[in-house]
């Protein structure tokens, strides 16, 4: 056999390629290549003057002589040929390649070339290791080759347009004018996200293994605790007379029972804990399956079902936290050996009572440490009151103390409430709820900095506090985000730092128990795209102040309508610096904003301005810019169609968060859903879940290619940007 022959396989392997030597040759530091390998690692470097070993990293000045070595070649060639000789024994079994040039028996292929579309087996994939034609030919593990069922061809090209791959001839036809990339290159930037969420997995498994660590530890030791005060327990009462041993019998027989309570429910934790790690392990398997395949198309076709499996970024705490302390118990028998001798029977039923007590304040119900919990919504007010913590909540049990518990919820920590007031949250039921759990983030959520955050990484910057509410511009592949505030553009901070805002838990100032109270100044939040009961005169930059609140209904007096309606959960109160800085514009008749303009904010010329004082160049009233700098009244403002354009701070005005849409041609939208009728009408099969690409846009006005529908036309301000993850849950239409 070829292994008892050279034994060790991986020392006559060539690093680079993986495979037996082939021409072998030996460079200065004693490694061996082959030779093609080598010359094609080294070409790289002939602009460059320097040559290194790809193993030891040696460095040489000049290009060594590359001599074939023919005792090594040798060698290679009677481990190659004993190999072909065995392998021409194994037979293709069920599932497994066959190889396309083999007559009469099945016999395994080991490749596939992806030039041939065809499979060899050991013998025949020779020539495509010594013919210099066959040399350029991509060789892959055997596998079945992937082709275009329309053209019959390979496919080569990844389309991110439709999230598919193609072949070359597709580019010319179903997918002429799409976002198309060579397959290598899309595999490339997904491994790299797939990569990243492999070590995050690790990075978990080993937690949770300290974590189980340590747990085994309290266990062992608590366990030891309770030995120890059974051990005690005993030899005191060894020396009692007959009379007490049946106490002493009734107080190591409570022990033992507390004991086993609190180890059962270490027992649980551990077996809840160990599961998370099996199936942490499970997916870093899946991960790494995905990671090591070699064909490109097998990669990109798996990945989206590989890389959308749950999987938990985010630690869920586990600790062993028993309810009795048995060192309670050992001082309750000290206390009662000192007054045995007058009142014995009577110190020994308090003891035997109290340990009995300790027991009796394990909770009846099934909420244990670590379990993530909620308010039940039978309960109105919880006996402890509300705080910051809502229906919606979901915390972590801290603590459990007779009926008591100690919850920590992201709105609140170590908030204290009745266990019968609350209620288990399961995975599928908490993923609105849970702001701690694991979420993905994309470019265009709404996001804000986690309450649990004292400090970002990169500190607050100017006018971000926990209650802003931005946009995600961009995500980096170091974990890092770049968020537009409303009052900083181009924030800088940390994917793990964020958490996702919905339209109903925005905090601040938008928040349902914003404490909105008469005589204060609001206007429409502005993620509220219509009103419950309707704008009227009112728009998002109107700003009232509360005439009258009747349970969620409250009536404003804004200077464009009066006695306007509303719901208070769709208003937000307006900071005084801010709405009396645009009421003194108000009153004045000129803007006073250049207080407010900062450089980095989104600014546009002001709709009553009709012409700037320094012209308008290629910028219209609809164009919307960014800051770059202010001096005096002057301030240079980079547009679009505009670049380092010249205005007066008076004549421009800040660009509401509502009002930015950044939808460009070729990216995929859909139909807000709080649009029940487009403008345009929806057309024949146009929905809210059809998914389409910007053709054209002009002015207000936008061209969209839905599958079912070319050249549909509607209004920038009705359509939303959809991302892909978005598209996958709603389906392509």
């Amino acid at each position: 056999m070829a292994e008892a022959i050279l034994g060790d396989h991986d020392q006559y392997s060539c690093s680079i390629c993986l495979e037996l030597l082939r021409d072998p040759v030996t460079i200065p530091c004693g490694h061996s290549y082959c030779m093609s390998c080598i010359n094609e690692c080294w070409s790289t470097n002939d602009q460059k003057g320097t040559y290194r070993c790809p193993q030891c990293r040696q460095t040489f000045n000049s290009k060594p002589p590359l001599n074939r070595s023919t005792v090594l070649a040798e060698i290679m060639e009677k481990l190659r040929s004993t190999e072909l000789s065995e392998s021409a024994k194994s037979l293709a079994g069920p599932g497994e390649i066959a190889c396309d040039f083999c007559s009469g028996e099945m016999i395994k292929a080991v490749k596939s070339c992806l030039e041939c579309r065809a499979s060899y087996c050991e013998t025949h994939v020779q020539p495509h290791y010594n013919v210099p034609a066959l040399r350029k030919h991509k060789l892959v593990k055997a596998a079945v080759i992937p082709v275009c069922p329309k053209h019959d061809k390979l496919l080569e090209v990844y389309c991110r347009t439709d999230q598919k791959c193609v072949c070359m001839h597709c580019l010319l036809d179903d997918h002429k004018g799409h976002d198309t990339v060579p397959s290598t290159i899309e595999r490339n930037k997904k491994q790299i996200k797939l990569t990243h969420s492999q070590t995050k997995v690790k990075q978990t498994i080993q937690a949770k293994e300290k974590e189980l660590q340590k747990m085994k530890m309290d266990i062992t030791s608590h366990s030891d605790s309770a030995k120890k005060a059974a051990e005690n327990s005993k030899k005191v009462f060894s020396e009692l007379v007959k009379l007490i041993e049946k106490r002493s019998n009734e107080v190591i027989e409570e022990i033992k029972a507390q004991e086993k309570a609190d180890l059962d429910q270490g027992t649980m934790l551990q077996k809840k804990l160990e599961g998370e790690i099996t199936e942490l392990k499970k997916r870093e398997g899946d991960l790494e399956d995905l990671i090591q395949t070699e064909d490109n198309i097998q990669f990109l076709q798996n990945y989206e079902s590989v890389s959308s499996s749950s999987g938990s970024d985010e630690l869920q705490s586990f600790s062993f936290q028993p309810y009795c302390s048995f060192e309670d118990v050992r001082k309750l028998i000290c206390e009662l050996t000192g007054r045995l001798e007058t009142t014995c029977t009577q110190e020994i039923s308090k003891t035997v009572n109290k340990v009995s007590d300790l027991s009796a304040k394990r909770p009846t119900f099934d909420i244990v440490v670590g379990d993530r919990v909620r308010v039940k919504p039978s309960v109105v007010t919880p006996i402890n009151k509300w705080g910051s913590v809502t229906h919606l909540s979901v915390g972590v049990v801290k603590k459990i103390q007779g009926d008591l518990l100690t919850v920590d919820f992201p709105e609140q920590r170590n908030w204290t409430g009745v266990v019968s007031e609350m209620e288990h949250v399961t995975d599928a039921g908490s993923d609105l709820s849970n702001k701690n759990g694991p979420c993905v983030i994309n470019v265009g959520d709404r996001v804000r900095v986690k309450p649990s955050i004292t400090t970002p990484k990169h500190n607050w910057g100017r006018n971000v506090t926990p209650k802003s509410v931005g946009v995600v511009k961009d995500i980096k592949d170091d974990d890092s985000v770049v968020v537009d505030f409303p009052g900083h553009a181009n924030w800088k901070g940390i994917l793990s730092e964020m958490e996702l805002v919905t339209n109903d838990d925005e905090i601040g100032p938008s928040s349902l128990d914003s404490n909105i109270k008469i005589g204060d100044k609001v206007r429409v939040k502005p993620s509220v795209v219509t009103p419950t009961h309707k704008w009227g005169a009112v728009t998002h930059k109107s700003i009232g102040v509360v005439k009258k609140i009747q349970g969620d209904s409250l009536t404003v007096d804004f200077p464009e309508q009066k006695n306007w309606t509303g719901i208070v959960s769709e208003m937000e109160i307006v900071a005084s610096a801010v709405s009396d800085v645009r009421d003194a514009a108000c009153i004045s008749g000129s803007s006073s904003l250049e207080s407010v303009i900062k450089i980095g904010d989104q600014v546009r010329v002001k709709p009553s301005v009709v012409t700037p004082t320094h012209k308008w160049g290629a910028v219209t009233h609809k164009s919307i810019g960014v800051v770059q700098k202010i001096q005096d009244e002057s301030l240079i403002v980079d547009f679009p169609e505009h670049k380092k354009w010249t205005g007066l701070v008076s004549e421009m005005e800040l660009v509401p968060s509502a009002d930015l849409v950044d939808i460009k041609v070729g990216d995929r939208v859909r139909v807000k859903s709080s649009i029940i009728t487009p403008k345009h009408n929806w057309g024949g099969h146009v929905t809210h879940k059809s998914v389409g690409v910007v053709k054209d846009i002009k002015s207000e006005d936008v061209i969209v290619d839905f599958p079912n529908h070319k050249s549909w036309k509607g209004i920038l301000s009705e359509m939303e940007l959809v991302n892909y993850s978005d598209a996958d849950i709603t389906g392509s239409s």
